[in-house]
């Protein structure tokens, strides 16, 4: 490969502030109040296009050649760097093309049409949509813009560093970036280690998209099987060739983070700031609240960039219901209690004086009623495992749901359905493309040859819809059958069947 560019120099030599402004870092008061850290936040979101992704868009575009502008543009997205390129190619009055995936929400498409951008819908996701993207860029003649694995664009990126280190003469302890491909990174990184090296520089990533952890512990990059969707910003399956070879030189370590802890940063950046980020946006933040309770000394300075804002409203009801326990201010259990009169009154009275935030319960002709219930917590995890311990003690079985993502997805809203087919049920969670015709596909998938026992889905507000389905097989072929009709739909399919909260709240 050709040799690493000077990225100082191609940093400071950017053309960005044609379009971006100098985002403002800003210190989160009651956040750094609470983790007993300086907490400053490098705002991005603050940008006309409510992300960071403008400066790297801009950036590779001023750097063409006149033919080549002439010519126009193509990039392949379905969000904030689909609004970068269409705003640069705006400013500088070249023709842009966006291959977006036909999944993409109605709001990101109007926003990139606003800017007067053509736009084609393709493809289920970001892969599908890059293989049309690519080939009609060949077809008619569009230089492709790359969202993260380019030179200029990483330049571009990395103005994001140049104007924190000038913004924050003072100690750094370490800063935190968010990594999807990992444009944004390696930028920030070559900066601030060619001027501060002493600042720690760590990635963050969601625990189900991690592609810069996996690459890093291979020595290369390595494409995942499969990735979270929630984060949907960086749902990225494999870093850069040339973000790789940044990183892996100047990154000091990564932080992986879940939904839950992601979902806490938004509500944190909204107390401070009263904005509500996307959950790429507030990745960073959640990063930085980890790695903060590894901290033995109260005092350090931590920054974390807030790298965009483009969230659909409909999302903030999961968010809203992911935060509490993000905090660690919300437990949720699965109870055995006697199927009797009073019981729950006594349940109570043996959690205390604690507050229940959710109680489900449907009556079955058994000794024992299973109930999912959620409980207020003002001391965290501890306070977590001192009531399972207590409820244990006072002879309830108790099994801890809050780390289980099915719980929280699924079964807290199908308590009380319980099947008489235990053996030959096989129990699957899905994420369906979010567009007309993928039920339908799932279906016709199925055909007559096998019986649904259960749905459920809920609308998140996101590409992609996350569902849970139950389904009979007859023997042990006809469940390998069943698992190779899946596979061919091609949906992201986890088997559930052995997970505990299914066996205590949905099965006879």
């Amino acid at each position: 490969m050709d040799p690493i560019p000077d990225y100082l120099r191609a940093v400071l030599t950017s053309r960005v502030y044609e379009v971006a402004i100098e985002s403002p870092l800003t210190e989160a008061q009651r956040l750094s109040r609470r983790l007993g850290h300086r907490v400053l936040l490098k705002r991005e979101d603050l940008q006309s296009v409510f992300s960071f992704k403008l400066r790297g868009a801009y950036n590779k575009m001023a750097s063409l050649c006149h033919e080549e502008r002439a010519a126009g543009v193509l990039a392949v997205s379905a969000g904030n760097h689909a609004q970068g390129v269409a705003l640069a190619a705006r400013e500088l009055g070249c023709r842009a093309t966006i291959v977006m995936p036909s999944t993409t929400p109605s709001i990101k498409v109007e926003a990139v049409a606003a800017y007067g951008a053509e736009i084609i819908l393709e493809g289920d996701g970001y892969d599908a949509a890059a293989a049309v993207g690519k080939r009609l860029a060949t077809e008619r003649g569009l230089t492709f813009v790359h969202p993260y694995d380019d030179p200029a664009v990483i330049a571009g990126q990395g103005t994001v560093a140049m104007e924190l280190l000038r913004q924050h003469s003072g100690p750094i302890d370490a800063v935190f970036i968010p990594v999807g491909g990992g444009g944004l990174a390696a930028g920030m990184a070559a900066y601030i280690k060619a001027l501060r090296p002493e600042i720690k520089v760590i990635g963050v990533e969601p625990v189900d998209a991690a592609c810069l952890d996996a690459a890093l512990k291979a020595g290369q990059p390595v494409t995942l099987d499969q990735v979270g969707l929630f984060v949907d910003g960086v749902a990225v399956k494999r870093i850069g060739d040339h973000t790789f070879r940044v990183l892996r030189e100047h990154i000091d370590g990564m932080v992986l983070v879940n939904t839950d802890e992601i979902c806490a940063a938004i509500k944190d950046v909204f107390d401070d700031t009263r904005v509500m980020l996307e959950p790429a946006g507030a990745l960073a933040l959640a990063g930085l609240k980890r790695y903060a309770e590894t901290l033995k000394q109260p005092g350090a300075t931590l920054c974390a960039v807030a790298s965009g804002a483009n969230v659909n409203f409909d999302r903030l009801r999961h968010v809203a219901e992911r935060a509490e326990i993000g905090e660690s201010h919300e437990a949720v259990f699965g109870v055995g209690i006697p199927e009797e009169p009073g019981s729950f009154l006594r349940f109570c009275r043996a959690l205390g004086p604690r507050s229940v935030t959710e109680f489900n319960y449907r009556y079955t002709p058994a000794a024992a009623a299973q109930i999912y219930v959620g409980i207020s917590l003002r001391r965290g995890t501890a306070e977590r495992r001192e009531i399972a311990t207590q409820l244990a003690a006072e002879g309830y079985a108790v099994s801890d749901y809050t780390d289980n993502e099915l719980a929280k997805l699924h079964v807290r809203h199908m308590v009380g359905g319980r099947a008489e087919i235990n053996g030959r049920e096989r129990v699957y969670r899905f994420e369906f493309p979010e567009r007309p015709g993928a039920l339908l596909r799932f279906l016709e998938q199925m055909g007559t040859r096998w019986n649904i026992t259960l749905f459920h889905y809920r609308s998140h507000g996101a590409a992609y819809g996350r569902v849970f389905a139950g389904i009979e097989v007859v023997d042990a072929e006809d469940a390998a059958s069943l698992r190779a009709s899946l596979d061919a739909l091609g949906f992201d399919c986890v088997d559930e069947t052995e997970n505990p909260v299914v066996r205590q709240f949905l099965r006879a």
